[in-house]
């Protein structure tokens, strides 16, 4: 739930420009930011309308991020982790309990969206991989995640842990 006490305007701005920071250096997100993302200052002034409308209540964002993300060619599960990585060390170097807590949990949250949103997209195009019940290892690099068979059916369904 929004709360307007749980971090300040400017708490959410350091954390949107300190994790875009690092995802923009970041070897696998850089270049896929760097050829999507044409205007930076744009781009940051809105993920800090939705982090404020997400963590605050500000209600600044309107917008509807999964379908820009779903036209994404090429994307993969390990993607998803090295974002909620380099996304839990930002909010960790914060120094801020209480907004690392909850932006964690919606940025956990958001990922799993955007992902499923994703493959329902490019279903023809991949097996399916469920990663609703599972937990993000912070200290696990994203390139050594292991995907492990979670049951046959009739498509492939694995199970990712985040």
């Amino acid at each position: 739930m929004p709360n307007p006490e749980l971090c300040t305007e400017a708490d959410v701005t350091l954390l949107v420009h300190s994790f875009y920071d690092r995802v923009r250096e970041d070897a696998a997100l850089g270049p896929i930011f760097a050829a999507h993302v044409k205007n930076w200052d744009h781009h940051l002034a809105t993920m800090v309308d939705f982090w404020s409308s997400a963590l605050r209540g500000t209600a600044r964002y309107r917008g509807a991020p999964l379908p820009k993300h779903a036209a994404l060619p090429g994307l993969h599960i390990e993607l998803f982790h090295q974002w909620l990585s380099l996304f839990r060390q930002t909010t960790q170097s914060l120094g801020h309990a209480g907004l690392q807590a909850r932006a964690d949990e919606l940025a956990h949250s958001i990922a799993g969206s955007l992902w499923y949103g994703y493959l329902q997209r490019h279903a023809a195009e991949r097996p399916v991989v469920d990663i609703a019940d599972v937990r993000m290892q912070a200290t696990r690099s994203a390139r050594s995640v292991p995907i492990v068979p979670q049951r046959p059916t009739a498509h492939v369904a694995k199970r990712v842990e985040l």
